[in-house]
């Protein structure tokens, strides 16, 4: 075991891999409305497990991952996406490292406010609109504006037929 390893692994503190797969589960099961106790139920184990899961101070086997993945409807390879070599090295970026694109530098996804927007934009049925939305959120956060705006503009008029009912 390398150094930088060995010196992450201690009593008191979850190794950083461990940690990070455990918010990956807490995205997933937060991004499809999930409590933990409804994970709890599918495992058959407490909501408080669970937690202890998320905050990575229990490790989670292989088989428990991919029942998991198939309780959340991922593959086992999500819970490891995006992850940084400073993580595989052992190393938790403090909050304060972390390199997030929002005025306040929290991560945006660990806010209930981004889980919900999320949730609600895949409700809307209609591609058209769901891309007009996108594109109308681009352009008000300054983010590509320019090619928000020909999205918007190649996209033609909104023509949506009303429902009866």
């Amino acid at each position: 075991m390398n150094d930088a390893l060995r010196k992450s692994v201690s009593a008191r503190s979850p190794h950083a891999i461990d940690a990070y797969v455990g918010e990956r589960l807490r995205l997933r099961r937060t991004l499809l409305g999930m409590s933990q106790e409804a994970l709890g139920d599918e495992l058959n184990l407490s909501f408080q497990q669970v937690q202890k899961y998320e905050r990575g101070t229990n490790r989670i086997s292989a088989s428990r991952l991919y029942e998991l993945g198939r309780i959340l409807d991922v593959q086992v390879s999500y819970f490891y996406e995006g992850m940084t070599d400073d993580v595989i090295g052992g190393q938790r970026p403090s909050d304060n490292e972390h390199n997030h694109d929002t005025p306040d530098g929290q991560d945006p996804f660990a806010k209930r406010e981004t889980l919900e927007l999320v949730r609600s934009y895949y409700k809307i049925s209609h591609p058209i609109v769901r891309r007009r939305v996108y594109a109308l959120v681009k352009t008000l956060s300054g983010s590509d504006a320019d090619e928000s705006a020909e999205a918007l503009d190649s996209l033609g008029p909104l023509a949506i037929k009303p429902t009866s009912g």
